[in-house]
């Protein structure tokens, strides 16, 4: 039977169709990474550029609508497999259930990517950083690989890697430049534990898509080695990630403070005790359980990081 967004709660005015289509959920995804950077960089220079930071939000901000959108249109055949399979499963798709045309989104989507490049130009001019634009341009062809043709990694296996490589490196690692012109060694075990958290992120997104992703013809690894795999594999990499934060503040106190450290370790702690909780439960289709799997997943990744960069700012000797 075919889905109909008729069933759902679906938004009925043009503005709630395009706030549904950009996802104000997952926001944090992006903006928590950026925040990270600007805190870094804002540490190695001894303060904070409040023009740097703006320039910052504005390509992530942009960026962010870049990637949702035409994420949504690369992956609009799959959706509409999911809700033919899944028509109570799942919550309604941007195109497949009519919210928005295809075009509609892939052309939002084209205009706010050659918003986020002048953004990247106009931090290069404003700020007299000479990568600005390139890096930019860089950060945004990880998502080109990710789901738009010709690579479209994402179906060909590769998407965790580069989710890991954007997200997790790219977009702090961008902002930290902006803040301080540089990317100080200081920053990269923080860096390096959060890559691992969003490869973390990354193995479990594809859960809810396993059988549709699977039929059509999309290579996560939830669709490749199956659900269990995958968990096991995202809940290795938070502990991993914790890892890196942990040792780095035991063997570089002045590089990884402790002050900042523990208190995201306890936090990401925490969230990953209820999120093995509900683990075992989070199997091939139980949507509901798959969803409190990632809600747990996300607040340690997001809530973790988020208190390790605000309390990193509120350092007065910026440890």
């Amino acid at each position: 039977m075919k889905a109909s967004a008729a069933d759902h709660a679906v938004p009925r005015s043009g503005l709630a169709r395009w706030i549904y289509a950009l996802k104000p959920v997952s926001w944090p995804k992006l903006f928590v990474p950026a925040l990270l950077g600007q805190v870094l960089g804002a540490t190695s220079a001894e303060g904070l550029d409040p023009v740097a930071l703006g320039w910052g939000l504005a390509f992530t901000s942009l960026g962010l609508g870049f990637i949702v959108l035409l994420n949504d249109w690369g992956d609009r055949r799959v959706d509409a497999i999911k809700r033919e399979m899944f028509p109570e499963g799942c919550s309604p798709k941007t195109i497949p259930d009519g919210i928005l045309p295809a075009p509609a989104v892939g052309l939002a989507g084209a205009v706010l990517g050659c918003g986020a490049s002048l953004a990247a130009a106009g931090a290069q001019l404003s700020l007299g950083r000479s990568f600005a634009l390139p890096a930019g341009l860089g950060c945004m062809l990880i998502f080109v690989a990710y789901t738009l043709p010709p690579l479209r990694l994402n179906y060909r296996g590769g998407g965790e890697v580069l989710e890991m490589l954007g997200v997790g490196i790219a977009l702090p690692s961008y902002n930290a430049y902006l803040q301080a012109g540089s990317i100080s060694p200081t920053s990269w075990p923080w860096i390096a534990g959060f890559a691992l958290l969003s490869l973390a992120s990354a193995a479990a997104s594809g859960l809810s898509d396993e059988q549709s992703d699977r039929i059509g013809g999309k290579r996560t690894l939830a669709s490749t080695v199956g659900n269990a795999a995958a968990r096991r594999v995202s809940e290795t990499c938070v502990l991993l990630g914790a890892g890196v934060w942990l040792g780095a503040s035991l063997l570089k106190p002045a590089w990884v403070s402790p002050w900042a450290s523990i208190p995201a370790l306890i936090i990401l702690a925490w969230n990953f005790a209820q999120l093995r909780k509900v683990s075992d439960e989070a199997v091939t289709n139980a949507f509901g359980a798959q969803g409190a799997y990632k809600l747990h997943l996300h607040r340690a990744i997001w809530h973790s990081t988020t208190v390790a960069a605000l309390v990193l700012w509120l350092q007065p000797s910026f440890a």
